[in-house]
């Protein structure tokens, strides 16, 4: 009985030894695997937060990326806009001395001709005082030229011409101004000076035709000092605000009759004012239709334009407000209400920050 009782003992303690070696290993294989788990824990988290990083560079890159594709077509926009504003500069500048020249021959001997007709008439006139009774074949000469009214014409004829070459003259001044397109220093400059040029440049679309009416140009210009700006690009606003203002104007009086026309005539209105001594300020408003509000706040964007296409590259405002902003460190900005018209105010530094 007892060596059974000892061999049963012993078998339990075989499988019990048996038993805690396989429950040791089990511990190791559980610590074992909560390492491995917690290892890969780690790793895992090191690789999210990595791909995070990762994320977040790209999209940092990617900002930089579309921020330098803007800059580049907005580079690449000024550069042509500036190229062909240039030209045309040259150009007017070109036909200006070209026009000039013959027009101050004109204009030179148009006081001479004057002279020498007043001379000639005076002539005729003491001819005709001591010769009342001439031959018949002079009295018949005087009748077919009528004489009377010619005397009377030919001093209005001179005088019209006159008024012409000064017409002309005084074109090509503003034509020869505004051909400063391409002038990139800063320099002391009448404002309104330039916004008149720009206005005679303009003036055969603010004329009456047989649709419409005479545009109404009405200057409430105050006390200006020089401004120091760069003036071909200054006139290079005041072109593309008034060039959207006439259009407007325009696309509002095709919608009234010539009478509705007659009874609100389509004005612009012009006026300048110093701000704190330091900043003039350039109002150019008009009574047209308004700008919709679904798109006021697009009107300075890159390419972006309301005209058909071939009439319009959508440069321009936005060229103007890198002028008034980043050249000149001024401000741009507009109010506009739709049925009653629109206000573009710009304001630059009387004097630039060195």
């Amino acid at each position: 009985m007892d060596n059974q009782d000892n061999s049963i003992q012993m078998q339990l303690e075989k499988t019990n030894r048996i038993l805690l070696k396989k429950l040791e290993r089990c511990q190791n294989e559980r610590r074992q695997l909560e390492t491995d788990i917690a290892t890969k824990e780690f790793l895992l988290k090191k690789v999210i937060c990595e791909l995070e990083e990762s994320q977040t560079d790209l999209q940092y890159r990617g900002q930089e990326l579309e921020n330098t594709l803007d800059s580049l077509h907005k580079m690449q926009a000024q550069m042509i806009q500036s190229e062909k504003m240039s030209a045309l500069g040259q150009m007017v500048a070109g036909i200006a001395h070209e026009i000039n020249n013959p027009v101050s021959f004109i204009y030179g001997n148009i006081s001479h001709i004057s002279q020498y007709t007043h001379d000639l008439l005076r002539l005729v006139q003491l001819y005709h005082r001591y010769f009342p009774n001439p031959p018949v074949e002079i009295q018949s000469e005087r009748k077919t030229i009528d004489l009377e009214f010619l005397e009377k014409d030919a001093i209005m004829v001179l005088h019209s011409m006159n008024i012409g070459t000064e017409r002309i003259r005084d074109i090509v001044l503003s034509l020869r101004n505004f051909s400063r397109l391409d002038e990139s220093e800063f320099k002391a400059v009448d404002i309104h000076e330039g916004i008149d040029n720009t206005l005679m440049i303009l003036q055969h679309r603010l004329k009456a035709t047989d649709k419409n009416p005479a545009i109404q140009v009405i200057r409430d210009y105050g006390n200006l000092s020089h401004v120091e700006c760069c003036a071909g690009q200054i006139n290079q606003v005041f072109m593309n605000i008034l060039v959207n203002a006439l259009d407007a104007l325009e696309e509002f009086n095709t919608k009234r009759t010539y009478q509705e026309i007659r009874d609100n005539p389509s004005r612009i209105m012009i006026s300048t004012s110093v701000v704190d001594s330091q900043w003039i300020k350039i109002a150019i408003a008009d009574n047209g239709s308004g700008i919709p509000e679904s798109i006021q706040k697009k009107i300075f964007n890159p390419f972006f334009t309301t005209k058909p296409v071939g009439k319009g590259t959508g440069m321009g405002m936005a060229i103007s407000y890198q002028i008034i902003t980043e050249k000149h460190g001024g401000k741009l900005e507009f109010f506009s209400t739709p049925g009653k018209g629109t206000e573009f105010v710009l304001q630059i530094p009387i004097q630039q920050q060195v």
